[in-house]
């Protein structure tokens, strides 16, 4: 059985990850500044993941539909795993793989974007979301564990956290998510940027 990080060893490993995560942030900024203007213009952010990683896509769409910061209007964004009617029918009458496949088909319009969270970068049925998506002209996103991954492969661009367990994944995924917010405020001007002071 493989030891788990717990106390210190746990915020060590997140201190280990964290410079080169931190690598990415320009990438989210601009996925932040697209997604602004694909929303800006009515367009839709579609989200999955399974398990916690669904958790943290839900928490992204309601910052989108609610306010993350500061006032702004509504953006249209939508977890595909939390309409649970859909979600059960769909797995009933079809399989788990088809769960979020069908409803990017059905939801997804052109220009849209997804965003898909997997840990591991493998779940068969988040795998077979980006290639719905991908042959129906939406813009694919993944935020997933270590690179390579099928995930990352799958989609058009993609932040992979390098990380030895799960848990820090988690926990920079929703850096990631914090930080895409921030920046789609900024870029519609609800929020102004914060100043980083240097030393």
């Amino acid at each position: 059985m493989a030891a788990l990080p717990t106390g210190r060893a746990h915020v060590d490993s997140l201190g280990r990850a964290l410079p080169a995560f931190a690598e990415q942030v320009d990438r989210l900024e601009a996925w932040g500044r697209q997604l602004a203007t694909t929303l800006d213009r009515g367009g839709r952010l579609l989200a999955a993941g399974n398990g916690g990683s669904a958790a943290q896509a839900q928490h992204l769409t309601a910052e989108l539909v609610g306010r993350y910061r500061d006032e702004r209007r509504p953006l249209s964004a939508l977890a595909l795993h939390a309409e649970t009617s859909s979600v059960t029918a769909i797995s009933n009458d079809y399989g788990p793989e088809e769960v979020f496949r069908r409803q990017v088909l059905a939801h997804g319009r052109p220009g849209d974007v997804l965003l898909l969270l997997s840990t591991s970068g493998s779940s068969t049925n988040v795998l077979a979301a980006a290639e719905a998506a991908a042959r129906t002209d939406l813009t694919v996103w993944a935020l997933t564990g270590p690179a390579p991954n099928p995930l990352a492969g799958a989609a058009h661009d993609a932040v992979a956290v390098e990380a030895d367990h799960a848990a820090t994944v988690q926990e920079l995924h929703l850096v990631a998510i914090h930080l895409l917010c921030a920046a789609i405020d900024v870029a519609l001007g609800a929020s102004q940027p914060l100043e980083v002071s240097t030393p």
